[in-house]
């Protein structure tokens, strides 16, 4: 009898109990997208670093995320190589053009050595200096073709193949031009360094050997253990900022219940009267309010999985190199979670101010 009631409430004030629900979704898909744009960045990137098909990265200081320029001294390169166990040493300069989008030199014979060369779906390997390669989402997203120029660090470069993605970078160009645009040809210089090892079950004593090799000046880091930092949980900032979201969630839907649970309050003080001049108790009128917020919390939950379905598609459609975001189900009921304390938090004072009403006051309210 009184989910009957609930429910036929929310039907005869459906616009309100529809915009409720809206603002509610709209939450809810906010989550769930900077959830899934996160998870899907750092996954793009931990593929693209598997793709290298290295053992073993070399970083300045311990570092583990950079998108600095050059900070290595490029005979590091020549001295790694000759260590016992290095089957190959490759020195990468990375330079950010983009938002979150690097352009990586390097030297593509190389390189193609180590991870057994790009699968270019057009064109081919970049072979003078101002030679460009990239990858097949950011040829998409700003529509090119083999052939054309492409106007990077105000250089033009020459597209001259498309590759797959998930290999080092997105765009790809000769090392020592990067360098020399970059103001790091003298002395030559690099971001990090991949090693090759003959016998990969070598990986974690040759990470050990490196670093004591080379203390002060580079750190070894293994290519699990490097792919492994690549969650939200291994950067502060990211997890700040999703707590921050997730704190203004719970708050935009305590305030979105709240007034609606508010005016319900008001406009239904004659129907609150007969309640309890029936006998309701204070409880039950509270259970009433209750049960029609968590209503409203899992139809605007309901409402967010879909926008954010629609949402993920929508942009990595128009912004597939920029913005990857990937489906995040895990975090559904989390989400639907933080929109149920929003919407019971926002119902307790409507509950409690009908609940306290008294049934004759109530019952003369016009």
């Amino acid at each position: 009898m009184i989910n009957k009631l609930v429910i036929e409430n929310l039907k005869y004030r459906w616009v309100r109990t529809f915009l409720c629900a809206l603002v509610v979704g709209v939450q809810v898909a906010s989550i769930l997208m900077l959830i899934g744009l996160s998870r899907g960045l750092l996954e793009d990137s931990a593929q693209r670093a598997r793709g290298t098909g290295a053992d073993i990265f070399l970083k300045p200081g311990g570092q583990n995320f950079s998108l600095a320029s050059g900070q290595v001294n490029d005979k590091f390169v020549s001295f790694v190589a000759r260590q016992p166990h290095v089957k190959q040493a490759v020195g990468i300069l990375i330079q950010q053009v983009e938002l979150v989008t690097t352009l990586n030199g390097v030297n593509v014979e190389e390189f193609s050595k180590m991870n057994g060369g790009f699968r270019f779906l057009s064109g081919g390997p970049p072979k003078d200096p101002d030679d460009l390669i990239v990858d097949e989402y950011y040829a998409q997203q700003h529509k090119l073709h083999v052939g054309q120029t492409v106007r990077l660090l105000n250089h033009d470069w020459h597209l001259t193949g498309i590759m797959q993605g998930g290999v080092l970078a997105r765009l790809v160009v000769n090392l020592q031009r990067l360098q020399e645009l970059t103001g790091n040809a003298n002395p030559p210089r690099i971001s990090e360094i991949l090693v090759k090892l003959d016998d990969p079950a070598r990986t974690p004593d040759e990470v050990k050997n490196l670093d004591a090799v080379l203390r002060g000046n580079l750190t070894a880091i293994s290519m699990h253990d490097f792919v492994s930092q690549f969650t939200i949980s291994n950067i502060p900032q990211l997890r700040t900022f999703i707590a921050v979201i997730t704190a203004m969630a719970v708050i935009v839907g305590f305030l979105v219940v709240f007034l609606s649970m508010y005016t319900a309050v008001v406009e239904r003080t004659r129907e609150i009267g007969i309640l309890k001049a029936l006998g309701a108790k204070p409880a039950t009128i509270i259970g009433i309010l209750v049960r029609e917020a968590v209503v409203l919390a899992l139809a605007g939950c309901a409402l967010g999985i879909i926008f954010a379905g629609i949402g993920r598609i929508v942009v990595t459609s128009i912004l597939p190199a920029t913005l990857m975001i990937v489906n995040t189900p895990d975090w559904w009921p989390r989400a639907a979670a933080i929109a149920i304390v929003g919407a019971l938090l926002g119902a307790i004072y409507p509950g409690y101010k009908a609940a306290r009403q008294d049934a004759i006051e109530a019952l003369a309210y016009e």
